[in-house]
């Protein structure tokens, strides 16, 4: 088991227990056998802790904190399987049994102890829902005396969405009913194809009609929904797109299957631009505060290419990254004054441990950009877009707020979802340094991501992301450059730079 592997299996084992914990601890109807499951929990965390005991001193999250934290005080590279087992021997868990019985429980647990995980996973869970208990009420002050968890709609409410293009199309300020219908069956293609052969053709088939359908019927009401500055255009692409789906049905009905997702990713592309085509403006105002720091007021794409070394199968990477400046403005508009001042040109990619790739900190004792004007480190505020809300949070985790069970605009779902590092206790300390996830939504039940709402998403990788796991330590940023959107950035800070 690589050490990604083995981190991300304890991060699972942690959440899945303190989850029924949790559970158990607000549903009533368990409370008369709670002793008993607390002492299985224990002899479960034995195994866990014989291992983790060796990274008890870091906080989870602190590990995506500014790379030159980390690296001081984690030895990562002394840690063993071997060693970490000696140190766990060390911490001693007890509960009521009988160090017999407790020996003889442990040995059946060893046994079975995946399917009784689940099984008392599943037990909390059913009887949360047959009670209806709510977790707490929704106030700062019962948060403040009660573990946040997510509320069992959102634990059962089905996978998360995963693809970047479909999180960036549903992030948009748009509320047009009938571009949405057209563009969920174009994305429910990708499930169609999942089944193997020719088979999933015919599911093809039918999201293309439904789909098909949709904009025929709803055309008008896309085109009412468009922006003024914008409906030309708008009616141009949905022109291309009607020409795309019929071609698109063509191919169906050739039986080409390998031509589908090709066809399917263009015509999302064209559905997507329809929809920003829909935003008139920018739909807020940031907050005054931050309105003379680098702004994306819209969204701006680049694609970063990068050196690979030691692989034989790669010399370069190009990523293309879409930034999210409609739900995290100051955020995306720093990093792009960034790149226009080809801050990352020539950076190497400064940590790649299977849970994220990390850059952005630049030699010298400095952990950020230093602004040549100020002769200090230009930081940015945490940045978190909620949904319902109009305009994002700043300089506080939804967790400081107490809003444990609102959803980020912007989730922490896709491999590839980019956002920023900063030092664990200062919210406001995020400069340069960025990160990728290399995991999607497993490490956390349902769509309750235990990152978000706690670092600033501001955009995705949209292509080529896969290749984003090939990357190691001391491969090289050869250049970021800007595709599109570049007109959308406010108070560029490399112009008066000259």
């Amino acid at each position: 088991m690589t050490s990604a592997l083995f981190y991300s299996q304890l991060t699972q084992n942690l959440i899945q227990w303190t989850l029924l914990l949790s559970l158990i601890n607000q549903t009533s109807i368990l409370l008369s056998f709670y002793p008993v499951v607390i002492c299985l929990a224990n002899l479960y965390w034995i195994e866990i802790l014989n291992t983790m005991a060796a990274i008890i001193p870091c906080h989870y999250c602190s590990s995506l904190s500014i790379s030159k934290l980390p690296r001081s005080h984690i030895p990562w590279g002394n840690i063993s399987h071997v060693n970490a087992a000696r140190w766990g021997r060390q911490l001693s868990l007890r509960c009521s049994l009988k160090s017999s019985q407790k020996a003889q429980l442990h040995n059946k647990l060893n046994e079975k102890l995946f399917p009784f995980k689940e099984y008392a996973i599943s037990i909390a869970l059913a009887v949360g829902l047959v009670t209806g208990m709510p977790f707490v009420d929704w106030s700062p002050n019962a948060y403040a005396a009660n573990p946040a968890m997510p509320d069992l709609s959102v634990l059962i409410s089905g996978p998360p969405i995963k693809d970047p293009g479909a999180l960036l199309r549903y992030a948009l300020p748009i509320d047009n009913k009938a571009i949405r219908e057209v563009q969920k069956p174009l994305e429910d293609i990708t499930d169609s194809l999942k089944v193997a052969g020719v088979k999933a053709l015919d599911s093809v088939e039918r999201n293309v009609r439904q789909a098909s359908r949709s904009l025929e019927q709803g055309k008008s009401v896309i085109i009412s929904g468009l922006a003024e500055s914008k409906k030309d255009h708008g009616v141009e692409l949905l022109d291309k797109l009607e020409t795309g789906m019929d071609e698109l049905q063509q191919i169906v009905e050739g039986r080409n299957r390998d031509a589908v997702a090709t066809k399917q990713k263009e015509l999302l592309n064209y559905v997507g631009s329809v929809e920003e085509d829909m935003v008139e403006g920018f739909p807020y105002e940031v907050p005054e505060e931050y309105q003379s720091m680098p702004v994306l007021k819209g969204r701006a794409t680049v694609d970063m290419k990068v050196k690979v070394k030691d692989n034989p199968n790669i010399d370069e990477c190009v990523f293309r990254i879409i930034l999210d400046g409609y739900n995290a403005p100051v955020t995306a508009g720093n990093f792009l004054d960034l790149v226009e001042r080809h801050f990352y040109d020539g950076m190497e990619i400064q940590r790649a441990d299977g849970f994220v790739v990390q850059t952005g900190d630049p030699e010298g004792p400095a952990e950020g950009f230093i602004d040549p004007s100020t002769e200090k480190t230009r930081t940015i505020p945490l940045e978190i877009m909620v949904n319902g809300e109009k305009s994002p949070f700043y300089g506080t985790t939804l967790e400081e707020l107490g809003l444990y069970k609102a959803q980020t605009r912007l989730p922490f779902n896709a491999f590839g979802t980019m956002a920023m590092a900063r030092e664990e206790f200062e919210s406001n300390s995020a400069s340069s340094q960025v990160f990728w996830l290399l995991k999607e939504s497993e490490l956390t039940p349902s769509n309750a991501n235990i990152l978000d709402g706690r670092y600033t998403v501001f955009g995705y990788i949209t292509e080529n992301e896969d290749s984003l796991a090939d990357l190691k330590v001391g491969d090289v940023i050869e250049s970021i450059q800007v595709v599109s959107g570049l007109n959308n950035l406010v108070n560029p800070s490399y112009k008066i730079a000259g």
